[in-house]
Parts: structure tokens; C-alpha cells; sequence
């Protein structure tokens, strides 16, 4: 019989993507509530994303999957296959950067590999031998890439409630976790503490707009026709910003770009118009305000589908676009406020989704390797 090692003894390794910040908050929420007995090797192209780590946690740099070096031969005349998203030929820093994580495999003998988020790693992870977990963004991923990755999944973690699950989920529902608000603090300070930090008077109404870090942001333009139609209103901006040059910004509008107290701007705000990144929306369900949801472009579509979900839920208010007028922004706003249901927003959150994400992936660990144990024992 051979010795194989019971899963508490094995490590976890964990890829985490750099676009953005939900990938990292979302690691950095589930290793610091594994057990300190459980070893962990992150794989990340940039390491500062992730912040502080406990003494159990170790970090490899490896080369972006899809950021040139300078050193690439490019063979774009060769056909990507349709299991594949990002794969160009000819890269060396992809090679250096698979063959750290397939060395890694063969000398750490994970438990499980966490592939947030990689339909590459994925399936490197499962020709490895390896048994991995996917992490789910909503969006379009009926592709035979996305599917190969969930397919071949041990487990699929999707980072929100189930309530704003899609129904072509249904095939894989039965291997999913959903951690509603994980990597995102619910902690908000007082109302009226965080309107006295940003010098709010008591009786002025205040609109956020808030966008992530995976991509452009909003164009100034709309919003300085909102601020124009609502002129006994402060309307704040934080994250990024497209600038428009022809763009006219009134006295009580403010750019402020990323910031450090998002928390202190969302619990003063009496309306949210933001994008719809993960970390956006745990925010904003956390805080239970009037909300416009105005999808940003990304891969798969994938904040246009998380957008549709929260409609669905009742959690917000989608709009295509921001308005371009001011009866357009006056009409949404009203239909925001009309329309707010502090219930269905509070029912897509829970209380500690990382620790029930690390119970669920422990057991997880625990009976792939124990049946392990169980045949290898009998056979």
C-alpha cells in the first residue's frame, strides 16, 4: 500500500488574478480564516494586491498570463483552440509562469489548488492531477473553456448570495458554495460619524458614484448633467473616472478618485450609482441604500449579468447606461427611490461567508482524500 497524506497535511496552493481587487479580497478573507495548521502557496503576477498574509501563507511571483515582457515570439497566425481563452504561443514568461505552478505540484502534493480566476490554471490543475477549485464570476461562461474548468472542478466557489445565481448554472449547482459577501467587511461606520468625516450637513442628500479598479470607470460628462438636475444635492465620485473635455461640472460635484474610507462614503450616501464588481456590490448590499447598477464592459459580459441578477433580486436598479439627460436622470432616480427594498438587498448577504467557505473547503479536502485513503486502504 502506498503512503499517501491525509489531507491536513497537504497544502493548498491558490491562484490569484491581479485585474482588480475582489480576486485578492477574496484570498486574503479565506487564508486568514484557514486553520494555521494548513499551509498555503499563492501564486499572483503582482504580489502587492494581496497585503499582509499569516506566517502560514507563502508567496510566488510568477509572470502575468497575458501582460507582454518584451521577450515574446508572436505565432498569432496559430488558431486558439476553443477550450482556451488567453493561450498566445510563443511567450515565454506563460511557460515560466505554468511551470512553476506544475513544479510546485509535483513537489507539494496540494490538497486542493484555488483558481481565482484562470480556466487556464484550472485545467493545468486537473492534468496535473491536481483537484481544483474554481472560483464563479457571473457572465456568458458557456464557452468550452469555462466549462472545462467547471467541469473538471472539484468544487466551484461563487463569491455571492445564491439568490443571484444564473439559471445556466444548473448543470454544476450540486458541487457549488456560495459565500455571499466574502473578502468584503460588512462593518460600516455610523450614518451620522461618517457624514460629519466628509462634512455633509445633516439635511443634504448626497450621491455616490463608485467604480472598481478592473477597468475605466465612468465618463464625467453624465455625471455632471446629474449634478446639474439635482442642484440641492452633493454628488461625490470615487474610484476611476474618464474625463471628458466637454464635460461641465457644477459646484457640488466632486471628483475625489480612489480613496481610502469607501465605507465612510458608502454609509453616508443616500444613493449609489456604481458599477457592478463584486467587491462594489457587497458594499453596497451591506449599506441597504438606493442603488443604480450601470455595468462597466468586461469579459463575458460579466458585469452586465451581474447587474441583471441584482434586478432580478430586486436589489437595485439596472440601467443599461448612465442617463444622458437631465429628465432621464431625474426619472431613474425617482424609480431608485420608489423602488428600494431594503429586505431584498439584506437577504443577499451572510453573517461569516469565509469561515464557511474554509469549513466547506476543508471537508471538501477531507473526503477527496479520505476516499483516497478508503480505496487505497481496501484495494
Amino acid at each position: 500500500m502506498r503512503d499517501i497524506a491525509a489531507a491536513p497535511d497537504r497544502p493548498f496552493g491558490y491562484f490569484v488574478h491581479h485585474q482588480g481587487r475582489g480576486h485578492a479580497e477574496r484570498c486574503a478573507a479565506i487564508v486568514n480564516a484557514l486553520p494555521a495548521s494548513r499551509p498555503v502557496t499563492i501564486f499572483c503576477a503582482k504580489p502587492s494586491v494581496l497585503g499582509p498574509m499569516p506566517a502560514n501563507v507563502s508567496i510566488r511571483q510568477i509572470p502575468s498570463l497575458f501582460e507582454r515582457c518584451g521577450d515574446e515570439t508572436d505565432m498569432d497566425h496559430l488558431q486558439t483552440p476553443d477550450t482556451l481563452h488567453c493561450a498566445p504561443t510563443g511567450w515565454p514568461g506563460i511557460r515560466q509562469a505554468m511551470g512553476q505552478i506544475a513544479g510546485w505540484f509535483a513537489s507539494h502534493d496540494p490538497a486542493l489548488m484555488i483558481c481565482d480566476v484562470s480556466a487556464e490554471i484550472a485545467q493545468l490543475s486537473r492534468i496535473c492531477s491536481v483537484p481544483h477549485v474554481a472560483v464563479l464570476q457571473h457572465g456568458d461562461r458557456s464557452d468550452p473553456g469555462h466549462r472545462a474548468a467547471y467541469d473538471g472542478a472539484a468544487g466551484i466557489l461563487a463569491p455571492f448570495s445564491e439568490g443571484l445565481a444564473q439559471d445556466d448554472w444548473a448543470p454544476f449547482r450540486y458541487k457549488m458554495h456560495f459565500a455571499a459577501g466574502l473578502g468584503v467587511s460588512g462593518d460600516l461606520p455610523d450614518r451620522q460619524t461618517a457624514r460629519a468625516a466628509l462634512g455633509l450637513r445633516p439635511d443634504q442628500k448626497m450621491a455616490l458614484v463608485l467604480s472598481g479598479g478592473g477597468g475605466t470607470g465612468f465618463g464625467a460628462a453624465p455625471l455632471g448633467v446629474a449634478a446639474r438636475a439635482f442642484p440641492d444635492w452633493q454628488w461625490i465620485t470615487i474610484g476611476k473616472l474618464q474625463g471628458d473635455w466637454h464635460a461641465t461640472q457644477g459646484a457640488n460635484l466632486r471628483h475625489k478618485g480612489w480613496v481610502d474610507d469607501v465605507a465612510t462614503h458608502v454609509a453616508a450616501a443616500d444613493l449609489v450609482v456604481s458599477s457592478t464588481g463584486n467587491t462594489t456590490c457587497a458594499q453596497v448590499l451591506g449599506a441597504g441604500l438606493p442603488w443604480i447598477v450601470v455595468p462597466e464592459w468586461r469579459y463575458f459580459d460579466e458585469q452586465l449579468c451581474k447587474a441583471q441578477a441584482l434586478a432580478r433580486a430586486g436589489a437595485a436598479l439596472h440601467l443599461p447606461h448612465l442617463p444622458s439627460s437631465a429628465h432621464a436622470w431625474k426619472a431613474a432616480i425617482a424609480d431608485a427611490l420608489q423602488g428600494h427594498d431594503r429586505a431584498a438587498q439584506a437577504a443577499l448577504l451572510e453573517p461569516d461567508p469565509a469561515q464557511g467557505t474554509v469549513d466547506w473547503l476543508e471537508r471538501l479536502a477531507t473526503e477527496l482524500w479520505g476516499t483516497a485513503l478508503t480505496l487505497e486502504t481496501t484495494g
